[in-house]
């Protein structure tokens, strides 16, 4: 019967460090417990050679006959080992064993272990073998854990309070975007998987936390591309007294510390473009995003009859809403490559973004765009009840003119702005989507441990 547990193991990463501190040839008196899977196996005479690999790194076993007795060892199988740091006699750092245990036994063999998981469709599905045998994709992913910490951290000590909101909600809403539908037998009604956290967690400056932020999964009926996925992670914050300016101001400096504590430097390289995230940010307003590209029109005759001029298909687009977001998205955003924060959006477009003091049709929003690639979207918040119902009323008007993804509206949310919110700045950043910018991956599948996929033809 196989061993239940190996305790009392170091990383395979300690234990090579030691190793590469020795002579070629020359073996250290301590002795170490290491355990991973076996990846290579190589003979000569009575000299066993097995490259075995744990989270930390690889490490060569040296493992002569007359210590360990005969090694049955395959392919994939996991082991512990027990022994001394050494290097060969070529200068390869490596483990000279005294014993070996096999804990689990392999019972379908591995991909090619020279090539590795080629196929990319393949790796995105069996993502386990992908780990195991791509060293890039392990160190990817646990950058992406170092990304997620070092956020939290950096929030942390600005003196953010992280919390949980609902993830099945009995409303949807903080977006534009259809909702995974499903039931509560017990409560006799539809549910939502969310589509934000927003509306919960301003529900919490209400209460006087004043500043909070979740990290969690949002889930939207939509597509799937090279930087959509239905179910994605988020950060969002909200900071009580403050407005746009000041969470522009927190969001490139959160970036520019995040890209210093994970890689080391501000400058990434993204889909072709080497990239400096360093503070500040370069600024452009709204309006004059979509003028500079000829897009630009308060009349939607004239919005839409400029995208068709310019093979645009606005069929889908009903509202003038629709149209100018469908510019943005066709003709502005592909041209953000460096840092790039986008300001002053139409009031048509946000319903839950406080008005300009200069104009009533455009609202202190901004998105923000890194490499041709929105990374999230802020702004000032309505902190008045009656403002937001009236809102929440445009917005149903959107819906009856055929835009299904507009809000829906949220009484009990418009009854808790009724007690009082102060002034407040919010910001939503796509973890998946930083995790692109800072591991230079070409599509979010690359780093979602299990991104959705069709079905198999």
């Amino acid at each position: 019967m196989l061993p239940k547990r190996f305790p009392d193991r170091d990383e395979i990463a300690a234990v090579r460090a030691e190793a590469e501190r020795l002579s070629a040839g020359e073996e250290a008196s301590s002795k170490h417990r290491i355990a991973g899977r076996v990846l290579a196996r190589r003979e000569m005479g009575k000299l066993v050679f097995l490259d075995l690999v744990d989270r930390s790194g690889r490490i060569q076993l040296l493992c002569p006959v007359e210590r360990t007795g005969e090694v049955d060892v395959h392919l994939g199988d996991i082991v512990g080992a027990t022994g001394s740091p050494a290097q060969s006699r070529r200068g390869e750092p490596s483990l000279a064993v005294d014993s070996l245990e096999v804990l689990a036994k392999i019972r379908a063999p591995l991909p090619d272990t020279f090539h590795g998981l080629t196929d990319v469709e393949q790796r995105h599905r069996k993502r386990y073998l992908d780990l195991l045998m791509n060293e890039d994709t392990r160190r990817l992913f646990l950058t992406r854990t170092k990304i997620v910490t070092a956020v939290r951290r950096a929030l942390d000590e600005d003196g953010f309070v992280e919390v949980e909101t609902p993830v099945l909600q009995p409303r949807y809403g903080g977006a534009f975007a259809l909702p995974f539908v499903t039931r509560s037998n017990e409560l006799d009604r539809e549910m939502y998987l969310r589509i934000a956290s927003e509306l919960y967690l301003k529900r919490l400056i209400v209460g006087g936390l004043e500043r909070v932020y979740e990290i969690g999964k949002d889930f939207r009926n939509e597509g799937i591309s090279f930087k959509h996925n239905p179910e994605f992670t988020m950060l969002e914050w909200y900071e009580a007294f403050a407005d746009y300016r000041d969470t522009m101001l927190r969001v490139e400096n959160l970036v520019e510390r995040v890209a210093r504590e994970v890689t080391g430097d501000t400058t990434v390289t993204f889909r072709g473009h080497e990239l400096d995230l360093k503070a500040p940010w370069q600024r452009v307003s709204f309006v004059e995003a979509l003028a500079e590209q000829g897009v630009w029109s308060r009349d939607g005759d004239e919005l839409r009859a400029l995208l068709q001029a310019r093979d645009v298909d606005t069929s889908n687009d009903p509202t003038w809403a629709k149209l100018v977001d469908h510019a943005l998205t066709r003709f502005v955003e592909p041209n953000l490559i460096s840092p790039t924060i986008v300001y002053d959006y139409p009031i048509e477009l946000s319903p839950f973004a406080r008005g300009t003091d200069a104009d009533p049709t455009i609202v202190e929003r901004f998105e923000y765009y890194i490499g041709g690639m929105e990374l999230g979207n802020a702004f000032t918040e309505i902190n008045d009840a009656e403002e937001q119902a009236e809102r929440f009323a445009v917005q149903q008007a959107e819906r009856a003119a055929g835009d299904v993804e507009a809000e829906e509206g949220d009484p009990d949310y418009v009854e808790a702005l009724s007690y009082g919110m102060p002034p407040t700045g919010g910001l939503g950043l796509g973890i998946d989507r930083l995790a692109m910018v800072l591991t230079g991956a070409e599509s979010i599948r690359d780093v979602i441990l299990f991104p959705a996929l069709r079905d198999r033809e």
